[in-house]
């Protein structure tokens, strides 16, 4: 598995595990106990890697939100869409949630995304080159 879809499978299984957290109910009927979510991920056939995780549900069902400019969150869903070749949610009978998202792997399927290109780049230039800047004048005085 190429390294950059392991970075973007740990992205994406923290942006799940946030959102059961903050929105779904834990699972009471596990070994473990209450409070859990419960978080798995296979390579499928394809050599694609799939992540899910499942909670006990909650008052909405999971869905990319429009968040302004300001605010504090809403934007997960939307990161794993850039991430992802596909996601979505399955229901069982007991009320369980399971969101799951096969990882865009550009090794495997060349064509399959454009999850790279689909963020904004800034560059800026190294202090170093920065004029009028010399980090070395403000330790003068400490002497």
């Amino acid at each position: 598995m190429a390294e950059s879809v392991i970075d973007d499978a740990v992205l994406v299984l923290s942006e799940l595990l946030s959102n059961a957290c903050k929105h779904g109910r834990p699972l009471g009927d596990v070994p473990a106990g209450d409070g859990d979510v419960r978080a798995a991920w296979q390579v499928d056939a394809g050599g694609r890697l799939l992540v899910e995780v499942t909670d006990g549900g909650g008052p909405t069902r999971p869905a990319p939100a429009t968040p302004s400019v300001t605010a504090h969150g809403g934007r997960g869903l939307n990161i794993i869409t850039a991430l992802a070749d596909d996601w979505g949610v399955r229901d069982d009978a007991r009320g369980e949630v399971t969101v799951w998202v096969v990882v865009h792997d550009d090794v495997h399927d060349p064509d399959a995304g454009h999850r790279r290109d689909d963020f904004a780049r800034i560059s800026a230039p190294a202090v170093s080159e920065i004029p009028g800047l010399d980090f070395a004048d403000a330790f003068d005085d400490l002497g």
